[in-house]
């Protein structure tokens, strides 16, 4: 049995406060999960060689003094930087949400074009209506992308709580990402439909209606939106006229497998099956 465990870190300290939430999504989503502290990382109480999941997770690392994910990308890089490149360099998984996705491009490791994960080259920066957003977003998939953790989902809603999260990069840099299939999932129209920049449907501005993006093998995923924060189906506000549909058709709600665990489940799923 322990072959099949999958050990999960999650990133906690300086302003992070989604950890707890992510925590307990990755576990429903069947992994062993430890909160680590970045602390830990960095005076090597803790080390990465135990882990096969690495989570950058939401909230204000450093306050975002300096820009949403600087500092902590800062800190870490200068620190541990080595040590992250061989844990991506051995097949494991990275997935950073909100302030995390903010992190891992601060850092480079996103969107990692030519197997370069040091270079900056994409940003997340203010909303484009000046203001902290904090409401659910229709997000489309890729059904072409190379991303792990979306595989086998098509459109799913999710919350979003940002102020700094527009995706904008050089016009090539986005067709690349474009024609590479590294754009894993996109703010849409209820129907599915892209959002055209559509706000509210585009929370943010973000050039191509880009939610998330992956790097050229799919085992780095970073995204704005919470997929944590839908780990039970009465976090989403219609759950109430969701669960009357379902009466009336007969039909049963799962209470905790969203499509918002499923995202994780497909990471744990790829290590326990690698």
């Amino acid at each position: 049995m322990e072959n099949n465990i999958v050990k999960t870190l999650v990133l906690t300290g300086y302003g992070l406060n989604c950890d707890n939430e992510t925590e307990y999504g990755f576990e429903l989503a069947g992994a062993k999960v430890t909160r680590v502290h970045i602390n830990s990382l960095i005076d090597g109480t803790s080390v990465l060689d135990d882990y096969k999941i690495m989570v950058f997770g939401g909230g204000f690392s450093w306050g975002d003094d300096h820009g949403a994910g600087v500092i902590q990308a800062v800190r870490m890089k200068t620190s541990i930087g080595a040590s992250i490149l061989e844990f991506i360099e051995k097949g494991n998984l990275v997935l950073g949400i909100c302030n995390g996705f903010q992190t891992l491009v601060n850092l480079g490791l996103l969107p990692g074009l030519d197997s370069d994960y040091q270079k900056r080259s994409v940003a997340l920066t203010y909303n484009d209506c000046g203001n902290f957003i904090d409401h659910w977003v229709t997000l489309k998939v890729n059904p072409e992308s190379c991303c792990i953790f979306t595989r086998g989902l098509d459109q799913l809603e999710l919350p979003v709580r940002h102020g700094e999260g527009k995706f904008y990069s050089d016009n090539k840099t986005i067709d690349r990402l474009v024609d590479e299939k590294q754009v894993a999932v996109r703010y849409a129209m209820p129907d599915g439909s892209p959002a055209g920049g559509k706000f509210p449907f585009n929370p943010n501005g973000s050039l191509y209606d880009i939610a998330g993006i992956c790097d050229p093998t799919g085992r780095i995923f970073g995204l704005m939106p919470h997929p944590e924060a839908f780990n039970h189906f009465t976090n989403h506000p219609d759950w109430t006229r969701n669960k009357e549909k379902a009466r009336r058709s007969k039909a049963e709600i799962d209470p905790v497998h969203t499509l918002g665990i499923g995202i994780l489940k497909n990471a744990v799923d790829y290590i326990r099956n690698s």
